[in-house]
């Protein structure tokens, strides 16, 4: 698996529609969908079940849920030396659990899935760079 092949999985759920836990790419996804959507296209069966969760999950339990589940399946990377192909995790509060996803395409843009919206590939502008909270490379890529 290259990099290439990574962003390739990504932009093919590009137009998804946004839809809350689900992970069927053309039919609705979330951001974890989306990268859950991209590990089965590349490797195969995921690793672990996702668990059934609200949208406000992570203000609720206060736990870095997602940043633990990430880490058990994806080497972390440091934030300045991400690259097209990594998996980006943002936090929305200083105070509050990472919970939000995306597939950087580039150092400079991001494709993910956000309610209201269909999946996109968007620029990491000031509103997201401020808001990334770590990297992590899928296991065995190739560069």
């Amino acid at each position: 698996m290259t990099r290439a092949d990574i962003v390739a999985a990504a932009r093919s759920w590009i137009g998804t529609p946004y839809a809350h836990q689900a992970s069927l790419i053309h039919v609705g996804c979330d951001c974890l969908g989306l990268v859950r959507g991209v590990w089965r296209d590349l490797i195969g069966e995921e690793p672990e079940a996702a668990p059934p969760y609200t949208p406000d999950w992570a203000e609720a339990s206060r736990a870095e849920t997602l940043f633990d589940a990430v880490k058990r399946h994806f080497n972390l990377v440091r934030l300045s030396d991400f690259r097209e192909g990594d998996i980006l995790l943002f936090r929305f509060r200083d105070h509050l659990p990472a919970k939000h996803l995306g597939v950087a395409t580039s150092a400079k843009h991001m494709i993910h899935a956000h309610a209201g919206a269909c999946v996109a590939e968007v620029a990491i502008g000031a509103h997201w760079r401020k808001k990334l909270a770590t990297a992590f490379a899928f296991r065995g890529v190739a560069d």
